[in-house]
């Protein structure tokens, strides 16, 4: 990622920061902004408002007026944070070969014949080595942009018949898919048409870890190691599949700790950086005990890789079977028994029933009686409940 024909996004990182912050905490000042200098600020500021101008809004404090980002999801067709991945740093050089090469190769040409073709074009003012085209024209080749063609000994290049992908799918895949960044790229080269989709929920912070995840996306492809950056450490991991979650998008990658030796799951969003190293001969044995460690996963959280368990009946009313049908739909790893017409047992082994207690929470007021191996989250999940009745002076009988 960071890289479509050829121009490089440098440093994605340090606009990626600015963003996050802008984004969900405001602008803040530069008094109240203390990770970079003034003048750093300043800058990120002002690029951030250029490209983002349609979703600036301000509000007034005793210090000044405070530029804010404000995107209305509901209303809102396709990700505007897309942005930060279109605006690009290249020098001259780049994009003048960049454009020859796109103008010149209609025809096919070999390697000495392209290189003259661009002398011819340029006057002789713009010299480029062979080298420096060759590695362009294999880049471009990886990206299905040329196609070659060998004719006796030479190589021919000439640019790839365009495939047309349907708008509508391009347009799915862009707003809802992970690196949906390469579909926008794509969607930049058709007609613009009306887009048919609209979203409830749009998760639009994710597309600032398109460049990570297609890192990770590769080293797993790879059956590489990685070391990761987070902005606490750097560690050595083999990243194993990346999860998404549907309740607020967020993303994270599970992967095998070296040090540790056990499964742990990171969020995207903290990682700062990944570097590729060896190859593991034997990562399908790390994925396949992964896929038996899923079985027991109720979010992302493998915890300390323990199994605990939770049992729950619950009490609905003969009119009330949307509440049975719910525990059946939502139950994800867990089982659902019918003890009688108004009574449904749930019963889940899980590495972390820690994850499970919000869900738990929604049937607070037809739940009979639970029981948690872990006695820890029990007795706190019965004193929240015994706290919230006194708050609400009900009925203060505790649950059993």
């Amino acid at each position: 990622m960071g890289r479509v024909c050829g121009l490089t996004v440098k440093n994605f990182n340090k606009i990626r920061g600015y963003i996050r912050e802008f984004y969900i905490n405001g602008f803040k000042s530069r008094q109240d902004y203390i990770i970079k200098s003034s003048r750093s600020y300043d800058n990120e500021k002002r690029r951030i408002e250029s490209y983002m101008s349609d979703y600036i809004d301000y509000h007034i404090t005793p210090s000044g007026k405070v530029p804010y980002l404000s995107i209305d999801t509901r209303i809102t067709q396709h990700n505007p944070l897309y942005r930060v991945w279109k605006t690009k740093s290249f020098t001259d050089h780049d994009i003048i070969l960049h454009f020859l090469i796109l103008d010149l190769l209609h025809t096919p040409l070999s390697m000495s014949e392209l290189m003259d073709k661009i002398d011819e074009k340029t006057n002789h003012i713009y010299l480029y080595d062979e080298s420096t085209l060759r590695k362009k024209l294999k880049e471009y080749v990886r990206e299905g942009v040329i196609i070659t063609n060998k004719k006796g000994k030479k190589n021919f290049y000439q640019l790839s018949e365009d495939y047309i992908i349907p708008h509508d799918i391009l347009d799915f895949f862009s707003e809802v898919s992970p690196c949906g960044v390469i579909g926008s790229y794509i969607l930049d080269k058709q007609e613009k048409e009306e887009s048919v989709f609209g979203f409830k929920h749009h998760y639009l912070t994710q597309v600032l870890e398109s460049e990570v995840l297609y890192d990770l996306l590769n080293a797993i492809h790879e059956h590489k190691y990685v070391s990761l950056k987070t902005s606490r450490n750097r560690i050595k991991v083999l990243p194993l599949s990346i999860f998404v979650s549907v309740q607020d998008g967020r993303q994270y990658l599970i992967a095998y700790i070296c040090q540790s030796k056990k499964m742990y799951s990171f969020r995207l969003d903290h990682i700062i950086s990944i570097k590729c190293l060896e190859e593991e001969k034997n990562f399908d044995l790390y994925r396949k005990q992964l896929e038996e460690m899923k079985k027991h996963l109720w979010g992302v959280s493998l915890s300390n890789g323990s199994l605990e368990t939770v049992e729950f009946t619950l009490h609905h009313e003969p009119w009330e079977e949307h509440i049975y049908r719910r525990l059946l739909r939502e139950k994800r790893c867990g089982y659902v028994e019918r003890l009688n017409e108004n009574t449904s047992r749930f019963y889940a082994e899980v590495y972390d029933v820690k994850e499970m207690i919000p869900w738990i929470r929604t049937f607070i007021c037809r739940i009979q009686s639970i029981s948690i191996s872990n006695k820890e989250i029990e007795n706190q999940f019965k004193k929240d409940l015994e706290e919230m009745y006194r708050y609400y002076e009900g009925d203060e009988d505790d649950i059993s």
